[in-house]
């Protein structure tokens, strides 16, 4: 028996074996952001099996595939032989087993490995019983989601280009990348809106702005009716992003500066940002993204669900813990549709009008084309 959970009762279900794959996914053009330019994504696929079942996730894979994928193979041993319910049990004990005991605290890399694991076995406990993964998370709130549109572009014109494309197409929210250099970012703001005089935007700095840049550009850019601009100082600091918050003139989102739900806590308490932007792979899971959006609503805050490098597995179990929260934005963030070949096969996943509802099939009711992830295997 392992502990964090009781031993299987005579007649459940048991995890037979946990496949870990690692993926390569070439991007349809450069994924530019303050961060650096990407050509592709790394994942890990992880699979659950429990006798003809299998529950399938997925966890981002930084800073290295092959690594990250022998920490999931650990993790996965202590769950092998057990009872999938018992899942968060075993987790938890997984945390305290090969991390805090040897002094390891890094909450950031368990929640990324974490985050994988439980997406596989609340499909697979969704199989078992049934029942669509948000009924396992308390039930749907809402019948779809809504999601922004991500522009894309080399150029302040071909962002600009986009932009149009996405009105036409009837995206009611536009999200886009700066703080790539002041000049840069200035430049496809004013392009973006001059292109699109009258549709919600969103920017996104991902830490490029340090305080004394981002005052200022706020300033610059605050006529251009900006909805917020999410984590535009360094993570390191949530002081650094209250302060921001409190004297800009455009409200702010917090991103990278929350990963668990101590940082969620620290953020809402000491008024450091005006919304947060959060997804699975930073708290740790579709529960524990449950956990951060009630100290969000607590603050009086909505929650605007983050994606990550991922395919459309993660997109489907972000879609299922979206449908159960509250106080859920009514723009959210995917990432697969920057992928050459989803490995998703069904269901559709796109986005139309800016809004996705995924029929109540049991699990995360996808199905996965085995061509590309051979194609993509690492």
């Amino acid at each position: 028996m392992t502990d964090g959970a009781s031993a299987p009762r005579a007649g459940a279900p048991v995890i037979d074996s946990i496949r870990v794959t690692p993926l390569r996914h070439p991007l349809r053009t450069h994924y530019r952001w303050s961060q650096g330019t990407e050509t592709h994504f790394h994942t890990l696929l992880i699979e659950v099996r429990s006798g003809d079942l299998t529950g399938i996730g997925e966890c981002t894979a930084a800073p290295d595939p092959q690594a990250t994928g022998m920490i999931v193979r650990r993790v996965a041993e202590g769950l092998t032989g057990q009872d999938p319910w018992h899942h968060a049990g075993l987790l938890a004990a997984a945390w305290k087993k090969h991390w805090t005991v040897w002094g390891c605290v890094v909450p950031r890399q368990f929640a990324q490995v974490a985050s994988g694991l439980e997406m596989a076995c609340l499909d697979l406990c969704g199989k078992l019983a049934g029942r669509p993964v948000w009924d396992l998370l308390g039930g749907a709130v809402r019948d779809s989601v809504g999601y922004f549109h991500f522009l894309q572009g080399e150029t302040p014109e071909e962002l600009a280009e986009d932009a149009r494309d996405a009105v036409a197409r009837s995206m009611p929210v536009l999200y886009l990348k700066v703080g790539m250099g002041e000049a840069r970012d200035i430049a496809s703001v004013q392009a973006v809106r001059a292109a699109v005089p009258n549709t919600r935007l969103r920017l996104d700095a991902n830490e490029g702005w340090p305080v004394e840049v981002a005052l200022r550009m706020l300033r610059r850019i605050a006529e251009y009716d900006i909805e917020y601009v999410e984590q535009p100082t360094p993570a390191t600091s949530t002081e650094a992003l209250a302060r921001l918050t409190a004297r800009s003139p455009i409200p702010i989102g917090a991103d990278q500066a929350v990963f668990s739900i101590s940082d969620a806590h620290r953020v809402v308490a000491n008024g450091g940002a005006d919304m947060l932007a959060v997804g699975p792979r930073e708290a740790g899971g579709l529960r524990a993204t449950r956990h951060v959006a009630a100290l969000a609503e607590g603050g009086g805050m909505t929650l605007c669900i983050h994606s990550s490098m991922t395919t459309g597995i993660t997109t489907a179990a972000e879609h299922h813990v979206a449908r159960t929260i509250p106080n859920l934005d009514d723009a959210n963030q995917i990432m697969w549709q920057l992928l050459e070949r989803d490995i998703v096969a069904a269901p559709d996943l796109t986005p139309v009008a800016g809004h996705l509802a995924l029929p109540a099939v049991p699990g995360l009711g996808i199905t996965l084309d085995p061509r590309a992830v051979d194609a993509a295997r690492a």
